[in-house]
């Protein structure tokens, strides 16, 4: 099947996923520069009344001489357009940006901060929610093959190497940047039995959009690049649904024995649901050299 048709088909399942309170789940399978690389997905609806908030996207392109994967996901807040938007357009405008390739951590930065700039441009039609995102790009060619992982807000990116995880973002909670939301003249709060908030609202300190706290957030990017070697087994993407009930040691010990990627995934997924998760779960499971 051609990256094209298994990135629209993908896109499919995605957006029926909004629709419905059950799971959507799906994989893919490609040769990046002759290295074998499939992926696994699974999404399910928490149970809160609002509808459905997660997104993800998984694809694969062909940039000049290197073959990328893309693989993102991207949890709403407020409803679901922010993530909707993001998943339209977080990538191509990575993509577009001309030193994609010479200095990709530069271009992701720059493509991060000019989409939450079209975000609240358009507030009127996307709403007053936003959306924290986690993107891995897989980029490779004949040479080597690495990882270059960005994200604003706790949904995370994990590998394991040898059967260790390793986290690849930063979960950016109120309180490890309460010096620089205080700066701009926002506050944390921290009420017993409640999360830290950005101005007793926003559980994370950094996320698209969210005009009426933007002042008070920042959307730029932690970006980290690794490299991709045989030791490498999988990539983890998950939202917090998932790491709120599970370690990242624990995400990989349970699926370090699996071979299907889908199954993988939905297997974290469930895991989560029964250590009693009620947010919306989504998960990304990448496996490299397959």
């Amino acid at each position: 099947m051609a990256s094209k048709d298994i990135y629209h088909k993908m896109k499919d399942k995605v957006k029926d996923a909004f629709s419905s309170s059950g799971a959507e789940t799906g994989k893919g399978k490609t040769k990046l520069s002759g290295k074998c690389v499939k992926h696994g997905y699974h999404l399910v609806k928490g149970k809160s009344n609002h509808p459905m908030e997660d997104y993800l996207a998984a694809e694969y392109r062909q940039v000049g001489e290197h073959d990328l994967g893309l693989f993102a996901i991207f949890d709403g807040h407020l409803g679901h357009t922010v993530a909707d938007f993001l998943h339209s357009n977080l990538f191509n405008n990575i993509l577009k940006e001309p030193e994609f390739l010479t200095d990709t951590k530069a271009a992701i930065q720059k493509a991060y901060q000019l989409t939450d700039k079209n975000i609240l441009e358009r507030a009127s039609e996307l709403g007053r929610g936003g959306s924290t995102a986690v993107t891995a790009i897989l980029i490779s060619n004949e040479k080597s093959m690495k990882l270059v992982v960005a994200n604003v807000g706790d949904s995370r990116a994990v590998i394991s190497k040898n059967g260790v995880a390793k986290q690849l973002s930063v979960d950016h909670e109120p309180n490890k940047e309460r010096d620089s939301i205080e700066g701009k003249g926002g506050f944390v709060s921290n009420i017993p039995g409640d999360v830290p908030r950005v101005d007793g609202q926003l559980a994370v300190a950094r996320a698209f959009g969210d005009r009426s706290l933007k002042m008070h957030l920042s959307s730029e990017p932690d970006v980290e690049e690794e490299h991709i070697d045989e030791n490498t087994e999988f990539l983890i993407l998950a939202s917090d649904g998932l790491w709120k009930v599970m370690s990242n040691q624990e995400a990989v010990d349970e699926i370090k024995d699996f071979k299907d990627p889908q199954s993988a995934a939905k297997h974290l997924t469930e895991q989560a649901v029964n250590k009693k998760s009620k947010d919306d779960i989504s998960c990304i499971v990448v496996k490299f050299f397959c």
